[in-house]
C-alpha cells in the first residue's frame, strides 16, 4: 500500500480536518490544528506531505520518528500539530486495513467505558449553575469551569471571593457525587493562585487545571505543594521532553492533546511516562470528532486514565453542534456519563465527506480573543 495524497478542509467553528489516500482506495482521518492557526497548520502538513507522498502508510512509527526527527528545527505547536494529525490518519488507515480499532493495535482495552466530562457556559454565576444542571440533565457526571474571565496580577478580595462563590454554587448545583473542575486556562500569576487555591479546597474540585502559563512550569512544584487540589497540565505541553519535569514537579494530572503532542502516537508515551510518576491522563481535547475519536482510542488502552475533555454539542463553543459532520454520531453517545468502546476500524467514525467539502466550501479564519486590562495592558485569555 501507498500514500497518494492529501485534501485539507477548515471547517467551522475552528477545526481543520485532514483526509489521507492511498492507492488501495483506504482512506484515514486526522485533526491536525492549532487553533487560531489553522492556515498556519495546513502549510506545514503540506511540507510533511513531501516525505509521505508513495509512503507505505502502515510504517506508522518509522514515519513518525521520520517527520519528528529528520528536520533540523523540531517540535513546538505548529511541527508537532501538523505531525498529530498526520499520526492520527495513518493510524485509522492501519486499523481499517487490518480491520480492527486503533486500541487493538494499542495491546487491547483495559476499560469498557470512558467518562466523559463537558464544559460550563456562562458569565454570571445563575448562568454557571442553569449549565451544570443542564449538563447533569444529559447525563453527565463531571463538568469543568471557568469561574472568571480576566483575572490581573493580584486582584481585588472581591474578585477572589467572586470567583469562590461562583465555584461553590457550582458545587451546590451538582451535589456532592458528581465532580467539577476548574480551568485556571493560565491567566493566573503564580502568587494568585497560591491566594485562591487554598480557598476552593473544601469544595473538593476534581482537579485545577493549567494554574500557571507553560513557559513558567519551573514553579509548578511550588504550587502542587502547597495545595490539596490536585494539579492538571499539559495541553500546552508538544512532547514527552515537555512533559518530564512537569510529571516531576507533583502534578496530579497530565493532559496532553492528541491533535497538539504528536498525536496518538507521542500522546501513548507521554502517558506511559505519567504512570512511572502516580499521574493520571485527561487528554485535553476541545476540538472535533477526529480529534475526540482518536483520544477516545487511546483512552481505551491507557491503564491510567481519568476523564476525557469533549466540546461537541456540550459545551465549549455555542455553534459546536457539529456531530453532522459524521455519517452516524451514535458512536459517541454517552450513558450516565461515559461512552462505550467503540467497535469499528480505525479510529471508529465515518466522516461525512459531502457534508465536509459544504463546510470547507466557506472557510473559517477564528482567532482567539485579545484581551487587555483596564490600563490598557494585555491581559491573558
Amino acid at each position: 500500500m501507498k500514500i497518494t495524497g492529501f485534501e485539507l478542509f477548515r471547517v467551522a467553528p475552528r477545526w481543520l480536518f485532514l483526509r489521507v489516500d492511498t492507492d488501495e482506495g483506504i482512506s484515514g482521518w486526522g485533526e491536525p490544528i492549532v487553533e487560531g492557526r489553522a492556515e498556519t497548520v495546513a502549510a506545514a502538513v503540506g511540507e510533511l506531505f513531501d516525505y509521505l507522498i508513495g509512503a507505505d502508510p502502515l510504517r506508522v512509527e518509522h514515519h513518525w520518528q521520520t517527520m519528528a526527527k529528520a528536520g533540523f528545527y523540531r517540535g513546538g505547536p505548529v511541527l508537532s500539530s501538523a505531525l498529530a494529525g498526520i499520526d492520527q490518519a495513518l493510524w485509522d488507515i492501519k486499523g481499517k486495513a487490518l480491520n480492527v480499532p486503533v486500541y487493538e493495535l494499542l495491546g487491547g482495552h483495559v476499560r469498557d467505558k470512558v467518562r466523559i466530562y463537558g464544559w460550563l457556559r456562562g458569565e454570571t454565576t445563575a448562568e454557571l449553575v442553569d449549565s451544570a444542571q443542564a449538563q447533569v440533565g444529559v447525563g453527565l457526571s463531571a463538568v469543568k469551569m471557568n469561574p472568571w474571565g480576566l483575572v490581573s496580577g493580584l486582584d481585588t478580595a472581591r474578585r477572589v471571593q467572586e470567583i469562590v462563590d461562583r465555584a461553590a454554587a457550582v458545587r451546590e448545583a451538582i451535589g456532592p457525587d458528581r465532580d467539577f473542575a476548574l480551568d485556571f486556562h493560565g491567566r493566573f500569576t503564580a502568587g494568585m493562585v497560591r491566594r485562591v487555591l487554598p480557598l476552593l479546597e473544601p469544595l473538593l474540585p476534581m482537579f485545577a487545571e493549567e494554574p500557571l502559563l507553560p513557559e513558567y512550569s519551573s514553579q509548578l512544584d511550588r504550587i502542587a505543594a502547597s495545595t490539596s487540589i490536585p494539579i492538571a497540565t499539559g495541553e500546552r505541553l508538544f512532547s514527552r521532553w515537555d512533559f518530564e519535569p512537569v510529571l516531576r514537579s507533583g502534578i496530579a494530572v497530565a493532559q496532553p492533546d492528541l491533535s497538539h503532542a504528536g498525536g496518538i502516537s507521542e500522546c501513548r508515551r507521554i502517558a506511559a511516562a505519567a504512570e512511572t510518576y502516580d499521574v493520571l491522563v485527561a487528554p485535553h481535547c476541545p476540538l472535533g470528532p477526529i480529534a475526540f475519536a482518536a483520544s477516545l482510542q487511546l483512552d481505551f488502552a491507557t491503564p491510567n486514565f481519568l476523564i476525557q475533555e469533549q466540546s461537541l454539542g456540550l459545551g465549549y463553543h455555542p455553534d459546536s453542534e457539529r456531530l453532522g459532520y459524521l455519517a452516524d454520531d451514535s458512536v459517541f453517545a454517552s450513558t450516565d456519563g461515559y461512552i462505550p468502546r467503540p467497535l469499528g476500524p480505525g479510529l471508529g467514525i465515518e466522516i461525512d465527506e459531502d457534508v465536509v467539502r459544504a463546510a470547507a466550501a466557506n472557510p473559517h479564519r477564528w482567532r482567539n480573543p485579545v484581551w487587555h486590562h483596564a490600563d490598557g495592558s494585555l491581559g491573558s485569555w
